[in-house]
């Protein structure tokens, strides 16, 4: 099986040792994005809804790159220190995804890089 590194511009360069995705056969592993401008590499806002919908524009810019779209996404990790901002986090959630959701697990953090309130990873899977 080949593994192939995935890379867009319309998405927050790594800020580490990391690609934005790799896609091994079919299967996309999504690296955790942050509410990064891709064109400023700033964060967005301290608003958690505004740095969720920033981080599924993110998400969804990575996955356009790898040949898909969010509606491929079969699960996603998403990481708040604050586990009050869950409600947000599920109504910008619902923006961007419709029934049947993809699996999920919203874990609470200690921190994240660069403060933020969201990080969010997943799997996508293309069809061949």
């Amino acid at each position: 099986m080949s593994k192939q590194v995935i890379h867009t511009d319309k998405a927050p360069q790594a800020i580490g040792p990391y690609s934005q995705a790799v896609r091994a056969g079919n299967t996309v592993y999504l690296s955790g994005q942050i509410p990064l401008v891709p064109e400023t590499m700033e964060i967005i806002s301290e608003d958690v809804s505004e740095q969720t919908t920033q981080v599924f524009k993110n998400l969804q810019a990575v996955c356009e790159a790898a040949g898909g779209s969010l509606k491929d996404i079969v699960k996603l990790n998403i990481f708040m220190p604050d586990l009050g901002n869950f409600n947000a986090v599920n109504e910008v959630m619902m923006q961007f995804f419709s029934i049947p959701y993809p699996a999920r697990a919203a874990v609470g953090v200690r921190a994240l890089p660069k403060n933020v309130k969201v990080e969010i990873e997943g799997v996508m899977v293309l069809e061949d």
